[in-house]
C-alpha cells in the first residue's frame, strides 16, 4: 500500500514541471489565421478567448435591501 502511495506521489510531482512551450520536434506552430496580421505565438494560443471565458457584465444585486415579509415562511413544528 505504501509503495502505491509513493508511486502516486512521484507521478504527481513529475506533472508539476513547467517550462516554455515549444512545438514538437520537426513540427511548426499552426499557420496564421485568415485575416490576422501576425502568426500567434505559443503563449498567445494558450490564452483563452473572450468567447471561451466571458466576463460578467452586470451585478444582479445592486443594494443590500431587507427581504419583504413572507407570510408563508413559517418555522418548523
Amino acid at each position: 500500500m505504501r509503495a502505491l502511495v509513493a508511486i502516486g506521489l512521484l507521478a504527481l510531482a513529475a506533472c508539476g514541471s513547467r517550462g516554455d512551450l515549444k512545438p514538437a520536434e520537426g513540427k511548426a506552430l499552426p499557420v496564421k489565421p485568415y485575416g490576422a496580421t501576425a502568426t500567434p505565438t505559443a503563449t498567445d494560443l494558450m490564452q483563452p478567448s473572450v468567447q471561451a471565458r466571458p466576463r460578467r457584465g452586470d451585478d444582479l444585486q445592486q443594494t443590500s435591501d431587507k427581504r419583504a415579509r413572507d407570510d408563508f415562511d413559517l418555522p418548523p413544528k
